[in-house]
């Protein structure tokens, strides 16, 4: 008994992840078509706030200060130090 509904419950998360990977490439598909017919614009990047933040990684201001400053995310901070060719801190070691 406890085999067949251990096969069922299979049986559901690969359709459900078989709908979410399908629905994930028709978005991905739509997002493509708009673009190339120039409908789909992205976000506007937040020029004020990157120029700031850059600012702050120039002057040594640690990420976490950055952060709590400006509300950005680290991955935020990364992308802005990478294209302002500024050295990524290190991975911390746990």
């Amino acid at each position: 008994m406890q085999e067949a509904i251990n096969g069922m419950m299979l049986d559901m998360i690969a359709a459900i992840a078989r709908k979410d990977y399908d629905d994930r490439r028709r978005q991905a598909q739509g997002i493509q078509k708009a673009k190339q017919e120039g409908r789909y614009r992205e976000r506007p990047e937040d020029q004020e706030r990157n120029a700031a933040i850059v600012k702050m990684l120039k002057a040594g201001q640690s990420w976490n200060n950055i952060v709590a400053a400006t509300g950005a995310s680290r991955s935020t901070l990364a992308r802005l130090a990478k294209r302002s060719h500024l050295a990524l801190p290190s991975p911390r070691h746990t």
